[in-house]
């Protein structure tokens, strides 16, 4: 869980790439200079420096922070690359096992599409989504497909988010190996080249051009995080939460579409929280009456996190989906509606990863300015049962698992489900219709 953060436009000359990264180049040809070297050493004594001067536990977990820089330090003297450099940046943090801990490396000059999604349910990975006319399309790789491996990694709870962080962030790739399953149980390995679109290495954000990218990207970014809804009647209202953004009067609005039906469905799968502050505004709205939500404990101190009850509370049925992708608030919330025996979670053990944290910014150069940064755990969050759900998760309320053949399908099984408690019949087939998946542009 992050703190609220605000995005502002800075009118700065920027160079968003540390220059020799290259995407195509074998592991043992050098491809990094001196001077980038020296960059990435001085990277690892900022991050280093910042995670001593913030770290909610002083201690570390018992973690020998000294050895594990010094490591990291040897390490980076002798790869060949800077994406290895980066890496090896993004395992020192990794050493303290904390979800919201974690390197946030200088951005590529690319945009870069792999063409296929996937998602851990349960214990397995499957492929969840496939471009039309991508490469991954074209070698016949499927929804409902399951990932044993990629690039001869087997995805896991607890490796799949690295996955996604190492091959996006840390060390894109022209193409990923696959290993993978179909609904018959026939194996197959197939190659699958990623979409590429080089970018520019410089944003002048002081000409035009470049800055209306800018915003477009955000805009862009603003419709793909929005609320969406859908209504039966005054029988259900279903909101597909896609991330904690909201201002206490977008909230407000919201709550206020809510109050004329019998039901509604909180949609936080896929949900990656956000701020704090969203969940003590929704959780507000959804109780009559004052809550400690959890205890925010600190490096120096423990503070409460609580909600106001609101005299216009909802009070009708309350049900709220989460699976493997609900992070962080989202987390929080759905185990508050627990505690408070407020409602039912659905869906699948959700991702486990509650802390809150802040991201520093980093950059380096003068002229030449390459941005990077770290986010660090301020705190832990102990819910009002003297629980974390760090590495624990939210245990649902009813296990509803989509198959194989549910993802072939292109079935919701769990929305069908929530609709069913709310006494409204839909499919599985509609409930997957209620809100499609969107692929950004190429």
């Amino acid at each position: 869980m992050v703190k609220r953060l605000a995005v502002g436009i800075v009118v700065i000359i920027v160079v968003i790439l540390v220059a020799s990264i290259v995407l195509s180049a074998p592991a043992q040809t050098p491809t990094i200079s001196d001077f980038d070297r020296q960059r990435a050493q001085l990277m690892l004594k900022v991050v280093s420096d910042e995670v001593r001067k913030h770290y909610y536990d002083p201690k570390f977990h018992g973690v020998d922070l000294d050895k594990e820089f010094a490591e990291a330090k040897q390490r980076i003297e002798n790869v060949n690359t800077m994406n290895m450099a980066l890496s090896n940046i993004a395992n020192f943090l990794d050493s303290l096992d904390d979800s919201h801990t974690f390197f946030l490396p200088p951005s590529h000059p690319i945009r870069l599409d792999y063409g296929w999604q996937y998602q851990m349910v349960g214990e397995r990975c499957f492929v969840t989504q496939v471009r039309a006319n991508s490469d991954a399309a074209s070698k016949g790789v499927k929804r409902g497909d399951q990932v044993l491996t990629i690039n001869g990694i087997a995805p896991t709870r607890e490796t799949a988010w690295k996955l996604q962080y190492m091959y996006t962030a840390l060390r894109p790739q022209p193409s990923l190996r696959l290993v993978l399953q179909d609904l018959a149980g026939k194996q197959r390995s197939v190659e699958v080249a990623a979409h590429i679109v080089q970018t520019k290495r410089v944003t002048d954000l002081t000409d035009g051009g470049d800055i209306w990218n800018v915003i477009r990207e955000m805009e862009a970014y603003d419709h793909y995080t929005r609320t969406r809804i859908a209504e039966f009647g005054d029988d259900l209202i279903v909101m597909r939460l896609a991330e904690f953004k909201y201002t206490p009067r977008e909230v407000a609005e919201l709550m206020g579409k809510v109050h004329k039906h019998k039901s509604v469905i909180l949609d936080l799968r896929g949900n990656p929280g956000g701020a704090t502050e969203t969940v003590e505004y929704l959780a507000g709205d959804l109780l009559s009456k004052d809550v400690k939500i959890a205890d925010r404990v600190g490096r120096k101190e423990r503070k409460p996190m609580a909600s106001k009850g609101s005299h216009d509370a909802f009070t009708g049925n309350l049900i709220v989906l989460v699976d493997s992708e609900s992070a962080s608030a989202a987390e929080i919330l759905a185990r508050l509606i627990q505690i408070e025996k407020r409602g039912v979670v659905l869906g699948d053990h959700s991702s486990g990863s509650v802390m809150e944290a802040r991201h520093y910014s980093e950059k380096l150069g003068a002229d030449t300015v390459v941005f990077y940064g770290v986010s660090i755990t301020e705190a832990d969050l102990i819910m009002s049962d003297g629980k974390s759900l760090e590495h624990v998760g939210v245990t649902p309320d009813e296990l509803i698992l989509p198959t194989a053949s549910d993802l072939a399908g292109n079935l919701d099984p769990v929305m069908a489900r929530a609709a069913e408690m709310a006494g409204v019949h839909v499919t599985s087939a509609d409930a997957a219709k209620m809100f499609p998946y969107e692929w950004p542009p190429e």
